[in-house]
């Protein structure tokens, strides 16, 4: 078992280094736990992963929460999940206080020119690293090319997806066990090594993983004042009409229903702050995308600029930095406190169920359509990062426009790809020359 001290400086290499949106940070836990370290084996990481998806809000954080959980308790599920978040937050916060003082500059708008292009190499490199480990037969290939479709060409909702690609395991462990076991179907898939924390449950010294009698009323009566408590306080003091109080509420409600991540959540959020509220100009929640695109962390920190923007418009008698501060904290608090809860409630009963066969093939079925979903989403960057000008032809469904193509971003994209995908160049100095690239290509391209 790795001390609390290696735990807490690979949890900030993570932090630091998790570009790419849910698929890049879940491959690169993979990469850091479960290949490089062996702290957690593979069946039992994916299993953690299958529960997460489940959960409303963004899955990597979870997914961080839970490992750290289970390797040093509730701490390291403390650690794991604040460290996930902290490094993006805190370039999040500045890029908003830039853009909300100065808006477009030319330098920073061609420094994430260059940085996007790289973004969607790493998510493409992740999609098919994730895919490889979750598509192990015919019958799961088929449920993520299933899911793919109802989302990207029909605009079936995430939940339902979720829902469907779960009956469809567990019909189909009654049905087809062999198809849903989670069993490699093919040559050369490499076999599951337990980890660190296999080898000690196996051995009964990881007591903490057990539910008990008074386990839930526990947890909920911890984190639900601690979750609620300052969105009550903010408006106890602000009033009801604050942009404080709204913004508590409103994303307080959005981590309930925040199904599918920053991608699912981003046209609700966006008619709200735009229509509803007033926060935001039509068309700036997709610069705020852009902004969490570019940053390490999860992409629903998106939701920190909205909040940012709208104290700082709305600041009152409040000097509009420390306002637009006070919105971001209040945001990243309703926000990310609620998965501490979901994980620290439900991973010791799923941890209990790790070996019905049903639920696996369920959750197992659920990680397959997944795939499917990350692909879409993939594809969605792709054709916002290399077209000018996309058009919606109907139930959802957008498709480039061929003569908006940037031929710039596109050279980046291919160069990127290639360093990552080919040359195997790490994720920082490929982010870094991209950057660099795309301010000369913009500077030389006038």
């Amino acid at each position: 078992m790795p001390s609390f001290r290696q735990a807490v400086k690979v949890w900030a290499k993570i932090g630091l280094l998790s570009f790419g949106g849910p698929a890049g940070q879940i491959a690169l836990m993979h990469k850091e736990l479960v290949e490089d370290r062996r702290w957690i084996g593979e069946q039992r990481f994916l299993h953690a992963l299958n529960y997460c998806m489940l959960l409303p809000g963004p899955e990597a954080q979870q997914l961080a929460i839970y490992i750290g959980w289970l390797l040093h308790k509730t701490v390291g599920g403390l650690v794991a999940g604040i460290l996930f978040v902290v490094p993006g937050a805190l370039v999040m916060l500045v890029l908003s206080s830039l853009y909300a003082l100065y808006g477009d500059l030319p330098l920073i708008a061609a420094l994430f020119f260059g940085v996007k292009a790289t973004v969607l190499a790493i998510v493409i490199e992740a999609v098919i690293r994730i895919g490889r480990r979750a598509l192990k037969n015919p019958v799961m290939v088929s449920i993520a090319l299933a899911a793919f479709i109802a989302i990207y060409a029909l605009n079936v909702p995430f939940p339902l997806i979720v829902l469907l690609a779960g009956l469809a395991g567990w019909i189909g462990n009654r049905s087809a066990p062999a198809f849903f076991s989670g069993a490699p179907q093919g040559k050369g898939d490499v076999p599951d090594v337990k980890g660190a924390v296999d080898l000690m449950f196996e051995r009964g010294e990881l007591t903490h993983v057990r539910p008990t009698r008074w386990h839930a009323p526990r947890i909920l009566a911890i984190w639900l004042p601690i979750w609620l408590g300052p969105v009550l306080l903010v408006w106890a003091v602000t009033g009801p009409a604050s942009v404080w109080t709204q913004i508590g509420g409103f994303f307080s409600v959005m981590a309930v229903v925040t199904f599918g991540g920053a991608y699912a959540v981003l046209a609700y959020v966006a008619q709200a702050a735009v229509e509803s509220f007033g926060w935001l100009a039509p068309g700036e929640m997709v610069d705020g995308l852009g902004l969490a695109e570019t940053t390490p962390g999860p992409l629903i920190l998106v939701l920190q600029f909205v909040g940012f923007v709208a104290a700082f418009r709305h600041s009152g008698a409040v000097a509009p930095l420390l306002a637009g501060l006070f919105g971001a904290l209040l945001t990243l608090w309703a926000t990310f406190t609620p998965c501490f809860l979901w994980i620290f409630l439900g991973a010791p009963y799923i941890e209990a169920l790790r070996g019905n066969k049903a639920l696996s093939a369920a959750l197992g079925a659920i990680t397959a359509a997944v795939v499917g979903v990350i692909m879409n989403l993939a594809l969605w960057f792709g054709l916002h990062v290399i077209f000018g000008e996309v058009r919606n032809v109907g139930l959802g469904m957008d498709v480039p426009v061929l003569s908006s193509i940037d031929w710039r971003a596109a050279l980046l994209s291919c160069a990127s790809m290639i360093a990552i995908l080919k040359l195997k160049i790490g994720m920082l100095p490929t982010l870094a020359g991209s950057a660099l690239a795309g301010v000369l290509l913009l500077a030389a391209s006038g």
